[in-house]
């Protein structure tokens, strides 16, 4: 367990909302996951997070299971390692093995997804990694794989998100579930 810097001590004023917000998270994943607890410190950005991973959660076009693996490479990339652990549980409770997971971690290209969502995958990644180097002939092949351009920019996004989050986490050493135990 590694030493936390900032106690995310709720505001008194909102401590109704707070509790309601962790109460529906626990309710559907059975548990607050500690990055989370360490946004309760403000919980309009805490309302802002969990409305966005309700939108991706329910995304009409995008799989969890390539969600999943954006976050996780992200996360890899990024070296956070609450959110490696996090997201490799729910790969693997979609499924995924420990070697299929390896195997893109090695090369995203080896990624148990189909081939339009590889084309996305490596657009988020890419984006990640050389915002710049994402070309209108990347964006074209995920067009031609059936994904609108909202979807594209849905997938980017939640690899940005991703990679803001981790550095959130990393700055404040909320490195496992037991952060705030």
């Amino acid at each position: 367990m590694t030493n936390v810097l900032v106690n995310p001590v709720i505001p008194e004023s909102d401590q109704e909302l707070v509790s309601n917000i962790f109460g529906g998270v626990e309710e559907h994943l059975g548990f607050v996951p500690a990055g989370l607890r360490l946004y309760g410190i403000s919980p309009p950005l805490l309302q802002s997070f969990v409305g966005t991973v309700g939108y991706f959660m329910g995304h009409e076009r995008l799989s969890q299971k390539l969600l999943a693996f954006v976050r996780y490479l992200v996360s890899s990339d990024a070296n956070c390692h609450f959110c490696i652990d996090f997201n490799g549980a729910i790969l693997m409770n979609q499924g995924v093995t420990a070697e299929e997971i390896q195997a893109a971690k090695d090369n995203p290209h080896d990624a148990p997804l189909d081939a339009g969502e590889k084309t996305l995958l490596r657009i988020a990644l890419s984006a990640i990694e050389d915002p710049e180097g994402v070309s209108a002939a990347d964006i074209d092949a995920a067009r031609q794989q059936g994904y609108s351009d909202r979807d594209v920019f849905d997938v980017v996004a939640v690899a940005a998100n991703n990679k803001a989050f981790t550095h959130v986490l990393r700055t404040f050493n909320v490195e496992d579930q037991g952060a705030f135990a």
